[in-house]
């Protein structure tokens, strides 16, 4: 499922980033296939705020749309 796809307060897993530029920006972050981020917020026709580890991230629904997810263990 994409980032899209989770609700408010969820924990889960990236699975896959589809876009190599998207992927190369969110390793900035610390962010990479593997991690576990919540969503925090969905705003409505807006972006998702996640958290990974103490960072926040707004996320736009265009990109959170290329970001594959599972729930449950890494």
């Amino acid at each position: 499922m994409c980032l899209t796809e989770i609700k408010r307060g969820e924990q889960v897993h990236i699975a896959c980033i589809e876009d190599e530029e998207l992927r190369t920006q969110l390793i900035r972050f610390g962010i990479a296939e593997g991690s576990c981020i919540r969503c925090l917020e969905k705003i409505p026709l807006g972006p998702f705020m996640v958290r990974h580890n103490r960072q926040e991230l707004a996320i736009g629904r265009e990109v959170a749309r290329k970001i594959r997810v599972r729930r449950g263990a890494a």
